[in-house]
């Protein structure tokens, strides 16, 4: 299976949240899995000062938006057995920063077109891409408008999926025409219009063959109004295509006991390095060294969804507590100015960093014992996982892929692994937050269980892979995976045997056999040649073996092939007028020879195996003819002679003649 994942951001590329984390993890997971990947993101500033040196430049084209004739660069490198594309404009995608200017809009208008019209110039023809949110929605849009006169887009198939449904890429009726090249018809019938502007992502959900959400429970959050941000009835309308599947995590990247980024290395079995990671975070950031005070960490977009609302309530309540509180991140300025007061309300308890960092962030992970994310809706959440990961415990609000990937703590069973709170109120939040701390300081037995149950969950990209190749497959058509094929070549193997079984069956050898003796039977001399050719295969062996009294061996043929019987006696018995004629002038051996021999023997065999629907049989044909049961014992001892002695048989046969 071919996929192309499109998407805005990549770890290590570029990263801004959580989307770099998943571009740069899945691709590699379904390589992984069989199948064929390559990834496409636009060439950002930072991108080309970083791996520069390691990009091939492959060609370029010119790509047409509306009215412009824009250049377009094609370069790649090989990673992780994923083939990564960089789509070259320094117009638009060389600043310094990867979203934030007025003219985003054109920018990723311009990446979503570049994409469908660079496919020639790729290592393969995609079946399936893989767009990520609004930046890329455009691209579902444009296969289906270039679909129309186009026969090759039409075997292409599209996945979307949304990370944030908040964001939407909403932008004046006018740009449809004039920016994104579109026929005004899109807008008519609704597809991409909503409440009078052009809406990117609800046009991506009406054209995308599947649309999924990046956890089960935001799945069916989506449907509803409180989160869907007004596309809760799209949502609904495209319920038959909408799915769920929990993000993973790089869990060789995200590993205490590897990760350079951490000032010691540790493990579940071993964790002393927590320690020294906690006192090493307490002076990076001035905050008082104390071993046996927990650290809250927080490493956050600062907007209003993560909750930072229930945080602002009730701060000077959690720093009553023994606790210290680490901030990590930026985002909306009325949270930024409230963290940096905060901070200088409270010196050595309290740091903040408005920033991003890689290394401080995973410093915080290492170092904090627990981790705070009151989110008003989170659709899957990655620094949970990241954290429970490094053993720092999480304290989440239910919803979305929180609610997906902690389960609460319950001290009455020692269960759970984390602490987790349902409605969005600032005082449940407390709430927990205290139980937290006093089971830190208090019960550390408890406290340390519950962190080994937090560093021993699984959140690889394997199982998410397994269910993004599920949704591929019912797409395409395709089965996956392809090795279920085969056993359905073994299957047919088997069946050659059961054809050639009858073949080998032998009731053309037994036709001739019953035909011979019907034909014969006028003859008086035939019977006496060909009874050798008869009793080699049939009735000699019944002679030596009644002779030898083993009548249990010729039941048994008796039973599986009844039908040999049948003719056997059957036929002498059509025939007994024909012979009991001369009779009378030959001696009586010659007639019961044939009769006497086969009533006799069937009865000493039968009455031998002393079975009880064979004695009806025998009695039957007792009372029938029980006068030449008894003359048949001395012909059938003549009839042996006669076998044995080849001379005698000849003389009597002279006598009777």
């Amino acid at each position: 299976m071919k996929i192309l994942y499109a998407t805005s951001e990549a770890v290590p590329f570029c990263k801004t949240g959580g989307l770099a984390d998943v571009a740069g993890s899945l691709p590699p997971a379904l390589a992984a899995e069989g199948a064929e990947v390559a990834v496409i993101l636009p060439l950002y500033q930072r991108v080309r000062e970083r791996f520069g040196d390691q990009l091939t430049y492959l060609c370029y084209d010119y790509v047409d938006l509306a009215w412009r004739h824009s250049y377009c660069g094609l370069f790649s490198m090989e990673k992780d057995g994923v083939t990564w594309y960089f789509l070259d404009n320094e117009q638009y995608f060389n600043r310094p920063e990867l979203y934030g200017y007025m003219d985003d809009g054109e920018r990723f208008g311009f990446f979503s077109r570049a994409v469908v019209r660079m496919l020639p110039h790729l290592c393969f023809w995609p079946e399936v891409i893989h767009c990520n949110d609004w930046q890329t929605a455009l691209i579902p849009i444009y296969l289906k408008d270039d679909g129309v006169r186009e026969d090759r887009f039409r075997s292409i198939r599209t996945t979307l999926t949304i990370h944030n449904i908040e964001y939407q890429g909403r932008y004046s009726k006018d740009t449809l025409g004039d920016l994104f090249g579109l026929d005004h018809g899109w807008a008519d019938d609704g597809t991409i219009l909503m409440d009078g502007d052009v809406n990117l992502l609800k046009g991506a959900i009406l054209c995308a063959d599947a649309v999924n959400a990046v956890s089960p429970t935001y799945a069916n959050e989506l449907k509803m109004a409180y989160f869907a941000h007004r596309l809760d009835g799209i949502m609904r309308q495209c319920g038959y295509k909408l799915s769920g599947v929990l993000n993973g995590i790089d869990m060789a990247r995200y590993d205490p006991s590897t990760d350079s980024h951490i000032a010691q290395h540790y493990s579940k079995e071993d964790m002393s390095g927590k320690d020294v990671c906690k006192a090493a975070l307490q002076r990076l950031l001035g905050l008082r060294e104390e071993p046996y005070v927990p650290i809250v960490g927080i490493v956050s977009r600062l907007v209003s969804h993560k909750g930072l609302d229930l945080i602002c309530e009730v701060l000077h309540d959690m720093m009553e507590l023994p606790l210290q509180l680490v901030v990590l991140g930026k985002g909306d300025r009325k949270y930024e100015e409230f963290f940096r007061w905060a901070a200088e309300q409270y010196p050595g308890r309290m740091a903040v960093r408005l920033d991003y960092n890689e290394d401080l962030s995973m410093a915080i992970y290492a170092g904090a014992d627990l981790f705070l994310m009151p989110s008003k809706s989170e659709p899957c959440g990655l620094s949970q996982m990241i954290a429970m990961r490094y053993g720092t415990v999480p304290i989440v609000r239910e919803t979305g892929g929180l609610k997906d990937t902690v389960q609460p703590y319950e001290a009455w069973r020692d269960a759970g692994t984390g602490f987790t709170f349902a409605n969005y109120a600032s005082s449940d939040m407390l709430y927990v937050i205290r139980e937290a701390v006093y089971l830190y300081k208090d019960y550390p037995d408890a406290f340390g269980r519950l962190r080994q149950r937090a560093m021993s969950c699984d959140f690889s990209w394997k199982r998410s892979a397994g269910e993004y190749l599920r949704i591929y497959a019912g797409i395409t058509g395709q089965p996956w995976p392809p090795v279920k094929a085969a056993p359905v070549e073994e299957t047919y193997v088997e069946t050659a045997p059961v054809e050639e079984a009858p073949v080998e069956a032998a009731p053309a050898e037994e036709a001739p056999v019953e035909e011979a003796p019907v034909e014969t039977a006028p003859a008086e001399e035939a019977p006496v040649e060909e009874a050798p050719v008869e009793t080699a295969p049939v009735e000699e062996a019944p002679v030596e073996e009644a002779h030898v009294e083993t009548a249990p061996v010729e039941e048994a043929p008796a039973e599986a092939t009844p039908v040999e019987e049948a003719p056997v006696e059957e036929a002498p018995a059509e025939a007994a007028p024909v012979e009991e004629a001369p009779a009378e002038a030959v001696p009586a051996e010659a007639a019961p020879v044939e009769e006497a021999p086969a009533e006799t023997v069937l009865a000493e065999e039968k009455a031998a195996a002393k079975k009880a629907p064979a004695r009806k049989r025998t009695t039957s044909r007792k009372t029938a003819k029980k006068p030449a049961a008894k003359s048949g014992r001395k012909t059938a001892a003549a009839k042996k002679e006669t076998t044995k002695k080849g001379p005698a048989a000849k003389t009597k046969q002279n006598t009777a003649e």
